[in-house]
């Protein structure tokens, strides 16, 4: 992540998005590559995890306990390494997010870095899935028979991204970015238990993990229910910024005495 401003005590009045805050440094083409290694690396715990969880307990508790613990750890160290090169997005939804949030003046992603970074997360979250089937033995692609198609589940992929967002962009808001690594991590951690879909909340992760016949797999037909979900929460986690975090404009207005 970025280094934070020096605390002052309240937020500051122009608001950062996140998880990049400021304009990255990189060249493009390294931010694309972070973005792509990080992606994959995330998807190689979440498959890798689920699969070693599977080959060590029958028990299904147990092997969500050992998925979602390796996840928390895994995307924790991912965004304290990655995010002061690319922010550490490896999610689409947070992309597109902020790319929204910097046309209506905020700081963060162009159109055209979006358009680098989302095909950059999807392919590394496709190829994070192919290295953790290699790592386990398991065909390299076999599509998933895991059927998540149930309206309740689209629900919770909504609660799980909208929560994402709404966490993310207010650590931004709030000058709070340092806490991000262990922030979203935990976040994620607990939304694996709390929503009914797991908290997948990324729409390149859930395409990467369809080509995966295991316990993280998702069927392919599930997948557009799920991106479309994780849309429609990502609309939501914004909303909720929008309100939530609102600046006093009459207070910005006034001069300093």
């Amino acid at each position: 992540m970025p280094k934070p401003p020096a605390e002052s005590g309240k937020p500051s009045a122009e608001p950062q998005t996140a998880p990049g805050a400021t304009p990255p440094v990189a060249p493009l083409v390294a931010r694309a590559a972070a973005e792509l290694v990080g992606t994959a690396a995330l998807v190689a715990v979440v498959v890798g995890s689920g699969i070693q969880a599977t080959e060590l307990t029958q028990d299904v508790g147990l092997q969500l306990l050992a998925n979602s613990i390796a996840t928390v750890f895994g995307l924790g160290v991912l965004i304290a390494l990655l995010g002061p090169v690319s922010g550490a997005h490896f999610n689409p939804a947070v992309s597109l997010a902020e790319w929204w949030t910097t046309r209506r003046g905020g700081v963060g992603v162009s159109a055209r870095e979006a358009a680098v970074y989302v095909p950059a997360q999807i392919i590394g979250a496709i190829a994070g899935a192919v290295l953790a089937d290699a790592m386990f033995g398991e065909p390299l692609v076999k599509w998933s028979t895991h059927d998540r198609s149930a309206g309740n589940l689209l629900l919770g992929e909504i609660v799980a991204t909208a929560g994402l967002i709404l966490l993310i962009f207010g650590l931004a808001r709030t000058d709070r970015l340092r806490f991000a690594p262990v922030a979203v991590a935990s976040y994620i951690g607990a939304a694996y238990w709390f929503t009914s879909s797991t908290s997948f909340a990324n729409p390149a992760v859930t395409i990467g993990r369809a080509f995966t016949d295991t316990f993280a797999g998702i069927a392919p037909a599930s997948v557009p229910g799920f991106i479309a979900a994780q849309l429609a929460g990502a609309v939501v986690g914004l909303a909720l910024v929008a309100l939530i975090f609102m600046r006093d404009r009459t207070a910005e207005a006034q001069p300093a005495t």
